[in-house]
């Protein structure tokens, strides 16, 4: 029985890698100028044939139906097409998090986490937006850390302030707010 478990599997990738194969390459021409060329002549051919049909409903059907069906084929393909470059970029983004220092490592597999992770993660690179668009030195790069270490210290001075008073600025230019003892530790 295990062999024959083992031939399905092997019949099975035969096939998968003939399917991802077929669906690469009509995916490639389905958008070069010989298949737009290809379909504008079929629906040229197809209004030149109207009067000779006398613009029947079998006439209007063949269009419908031809269209119906390769618009449907089409769309699988097409998304496998997808699927597989968003794969290959993800993984291609990952190593470079993977490679870099410095860089945080839970931006790894980010497409693993769920909706409401997502939203938390757009927020944070959102407040590193607003942090580099104030900062004076464009060459300077902020970590969610920072901003989060940033956002304590000014909450903490916000509150103080508020005490005797006044509100402290808590940016200093120049100076690097540390969240982590080693580097590329995140």
């Amino acid at each position: 029985m295990r062999g024959h478990e083992m031939n399905r599997s092997s019949l099975w990738s035969h096939i998968n890698q003939a399917a991802a194969r077929f669906s690469t390459r009509v995916t490639a021409w389905s958008g070069g100028t010989l298949a737009f060329g290809a379909a504008f002549s079929l629906i040229l051919l197809w209004l030149v044939a109207g009067p000779l049909f006398g613009f029947s409903d079998s006439w209007q059907l063949v269009i419908n139906t031809t269209t119906t069906i390769v618009t449907f084929l089409m769309v699988f393909l097409i998304q496998r097409a997808q699927n597989k470059e968003a794969r290959a970029t993800s993984i291609k983004l990952n190593e470079i998090l993977a490679a870099i220092e410095g860089a945080s490592n839970r931006l790894i597999d980010v497409e693993d986490l769920s909706e409401e992770e997502l939203d938390t993660l757009h927020r944070h690179f959102q407040s590193l937006a607003r942090m580099a668009k104030q900062d004076s030195n464009l060459t300077r790069s902020h970590s969610v850390e920072e901003a989060k270490a940033r956002h304590h210290v000014k909450s903490r001075r916000a509150r103080a302030g508020a005490g005797n008073g006044r509100a402290r600025n808590s940016r200093r230019p120049g100076r690097h707010v540390a969240t982590t003892g080693r580097a590329g530790s995140t």
